[in-house]
């Protein structure tokens, strides 16, 4: 079997030698909603999360349904670390270390976290690996638009899995292929009234994806830095604890923000353990926001301006203001093809067209997520990219 580091170094020249070739890059798509044909895998199952409960019986009868496909995908992360540590330390070092580290995590988070692994037969550490990977790990792209009628349409491809095991034969990513089966839709109740929904990975209690029907929308993507996630997991270990997860955050605004202002000012002002894209929606014409945050503080917030002719903001994983790595660029197939849309066009549908153009939707892509604040509409899609399709 290939080295790791070498199935890396051989994606790598490929991305770079073809990410602006046919078939890898295509003209914008048409017509590919309602989901259908080969790049739809299938609908997202609902299930409700009930804010009543203890929160370590929240998440009971979810990953009573999805226990099998979550052993699953965490026997393939620790498969990927014996692969790079043979000797099974690592593993040894994350069972052993990690129920330490949920110990320290903030409530309802590490009630949560004991639930799942109590209810899946998993081994704490690993549980708590599985939610920890999404602060290093995921690259996104997300879009808010502004409608001609003033409506605001949120847009997310959900791409996971970088560097985690390709697949030569099958040309895919092992782990990206391993979560789709975890992809849910979550209703989060309160005294039966919905507060919140999200599309997520079953066993993962942070938010990546979520909408405050009728008040605002959030997705979030990562944003490299040298002063990145790892160095603030590390001060987390360590004890320096000042800093919020990022997807801690999320969930918490979800939850507790009460306007589109509300939910702008926590982004912004909350100290984070990683740097962070929150893209930002609300429910007034204008209100459409990417922050753009280092571990410390806001850096920009890049806001919809009609009288600009800026009718959306989009995000991948790069500041707006400064071009995207060469090997990487899904900003600029994106921004064409919204541009090729206009306001005048932009609904769900041509937001999903845009979001199912390679090289938009690649081999990380696990799901796309539609949504409508007017509305409180989400609706989330696993996705497939076949093959000729570029590995990010």
């Amino acid at each position: 079997m290939a080295r790791p580091e070498v199935l890396i170094l051989v994606a790598l020249f490929s991305a770079t030698s073809t990410q602006f070739i046919p078939p890898y890059t295509e003209d914008c798509r048409t017509d590919m909603y309602p989901p259908k044909g080969p790049t739809f895998k299938g609908a997202v199952p609902w299930y409700t999360v009930d804010l009543d409960l203890p929160p370590n019986k929240r998440w009971t009868a979810l990953i009573t349904d999805k226990k099998t496909d979550l052993v699953s995908v965490i026997q393939a992360i620790k498969d990927l670390a014996d692969a790079f540590v043979p000797s099974g330390k690592l593993i040894e070092m994350v069972d052993l270390s990690l129920p330490l580290v949920v110990e320290t995590l903030p409530n309802p988070f590490r009630d949560e976290i004991k639930g799942i692994a109590a209810v899946s037969g998993l081994p704490l550490g690993e549980v708590a690996l599985f939610n920890i990977f999404y602060e290093v790990f995921t690259v996104c792209t997300s879009v808010v638009a502004e409608d001609s009628n003033g409506s605001l349409i949120h847009g997310r491809n959900l791409d996971f899995g970088l560097f985690l095991g390709w697949d030569t034969k099958n040309k895919s990513w092992l782990i990206s292929e391993k979560l789709k089966p975890l992809v849910v839709n979550l209703d989060f109740k309160r005294n039966n009234q919905t507060v919140f929904k999200s599309t997520n990975f079953a066993g993962y209690v942070g938010m990546l994806t979520g909408i405050k029907p009728h008040i605002f929308s959030l997705t979030m993507n990562e944003r490299f830095s040298l002063d990145g996630g790892y160095i603030g997991i590390l001060e987390w270990i360590l004890g320096k604890r000042d800093g919020m997860w990022m997807s801690f955050l999320t969930r918490s605004v979800l939850e507790n923000a009460t306007s589109y202002e509300d939910a702008k000012y926590r982004l912004s002002q909350t100290k984070l353990l990683a740097p962070a894209y929150f893209i930002l929606g609300g429910n007034q014409t204008g209100q459409g926001c990417v922050i753009t945050r280092s571990r410390e503080l806001s850096l920009d917030i890049w806001e919809i301006d009609l009288k600009l002719g800026r009718w959306y903001v989009l995000e991948t994983n790069y500041d707006h203001w400064k071009e995207p790595l060469f090997l990487d660029d899904r900003r600029i197939p994106a921004m064409k093809c919204m541009n090729q849309t206009t306001q005048t066009n932009i609904s769900l549908k041509t937001m999903y067209d845009m979001l199912s153009t390679k090289p938009v939707l690649n081999k990380l892509t696990t799901y796309t997520t539609l949504m409508e604040v007017s509305k409180g509409k989400l609706e989330s899609y696993v996705r497939d990219c076949p093959n000729p399709c570029m590995p990010w």
